[in-house]
């Protein structure tokens, strides 16, 4: 009798760890695609400059929460986990620039200037690793 109760106690054990593993799974795979959500919603979409402010303020946010490294130049280095990047193409100079450039130089004047202008994104790009958001590419529809 002795044996079968300690038989019964390590099956219950290994269901009990199974289930919290398969639970975790779980939340992890819901709390990638909340994530995913955020950034998804801007996908093939026309936003305005506002919008697009609060999204660059929002990714480094979160990149610092992330605690995502930076390189040299002061760009956010891709860690194949977390991290998010955004690239922006302007008609004005017919360049890209970087979230960070457009952050470091202040979002509010980048407001001040692109606020009724839309922008698009068309591309976005997942971590293979977690298959979060890894990259959004915005491009300038339109000067007024």
């Amino acid at each position: 009798m002795k044996k079968f109760m300690i038989f019964l106690i390590g099956i219950g054990i290994i269901v009990t760890i199974i289930a919290g593993i398969y639970l975790k799974c779980r939340m992890l795979i819901n709390e990638t695609k909340s994530e995913n959500r955020q950034y998804e919603d801007y996908y093939e979409k026309e936003i305005y400059g506002t919008d697009l402010a609060t999204l660059i303020n929002r990714v480094v946010d979160t990149n610092t929460k992330n605690e995502v490294e930076k390189d040299e130049k002061g760009q956010y280095i891709d860690n194949g986990k977390n991290s998010i990047r955004i690239d922006i193409h302007f008609l004005d100079d017919d360049r890209i620039h970087t979230l960070e450039e457009i952050y470091n130089s202040d979002t509010g004047v980048f407001v001040q200037y692109y606020n009724q202008i839309k922008f698009k994104c068309t591309k976005i790009e997942y971590h293979n690793q977690t298959g979060k958001v890894s990259y959004l590419y915005f491009e300038q529809m339109a000067t007024t």
